[in-house]
């Protein structure tokens, strides 16, 4: 397989199986600097699976480079060194630390005091919430709040790519509009966002380009904006 050093993720044949059942079965996709990508598809369709597959947290079949080079035998925590971070579905915020404290262990790959100090600010300002409550036990926080969190957590390790899985699974409207607000924001920062959710409209909106999935395949990809208006997207997921 050919790398172009301008895909920061490229996925080629990924396969993924449990026990008998293939949740995954051959998934091509690509995700190149600076887009805002989409996967999109209904519950169970493998969108998770593939994400799991991709930092290294499922067995897998087929071809996963990042940067060029195959995530083959590294974990998570090698991912993060090297500027990939994924916010999971269900956040996963340490629950019996503050937010201050949950914040700075995003950042644990990270020697620059400055920076650090720099990037707990903007993560304030992008959510003020958690500034008003940066002493808080983050097991006492609502899934928004924890939400956000997350997403804060991830961003302190300056990534290159970040993977958002589900973020507006659960969340109230006022909740879901923040989350895509910033999921924006920091596209138009410049950051590469690898985007799955079930909110097919919400993430179309936003995105520069989608892939939809059904029953572990790609069905579908393509412009954001040319899937949104897809008479079969929007029969399938947005109701039409």
């Amino acid at each position: 397989m050919s790398i172009d050093t301008n895909v920061l993720l490229q996925v080629s044949g990924l396969q993924v199986a449990y026990g008998g059942i293939q949740a995954v079965k051959g998934v091509d996709l690509e995700v190149r600097s600076g887009e805002l990508v989409c996967l999109i598809g209904s519950n169970g369709a493998g969108k998770t699976s593939t994400m799991k597959a991709v930092t290294g947290t499922l067995p897998c079949k087929g071809q996963l480079h990042y940067l060029g080079r195959s995530l083959r035998g590294q974990g998570p925590w090698d991912l993060v060194r090297q500027g990939l971070a994924m916010v999971p579905e269900g956040r996963g915020v340490f629950t019996r630390m503050s937010i201050h404290e949950n914040l700075l262990m995003g950042a644990f790959v990270r020697h620059d005091a400055d920076g650090i100090a720099t990037d707990l600010e903007r993560i304030y300002t992008l959510f003020p919430r958690l500034k008003e409550r940066h002493a808080q036990l983050a097991g006492t926080l609502s899934g928004g709040e924890q939400q956000m969190l997350a997403m804060g957590r991830a961003l302190m390790s300056q990534p290159k790519l970040l993977l958002l899985d589900e973020p507006s699974m659960g969340l109230s409207p006022l909740m879901v509009d923040k989350i895509f607000e910033v999921v924006r924001e920091v596209s138009r920062q410049g950051m590469t966002v690898l985007l799955v959710e079930q909110n097919a409209s919400r993430a179309l909106a936003i995105a520069d380009r989608g892939y939809v999935m059904e029953s572990g395949l790609i069905t579908l990809s393509g412009a954001a904006q040319d899937l949104l208006h897809d008479p079969a997207v929007r029969a399938a997921y947005l109701g039409e």
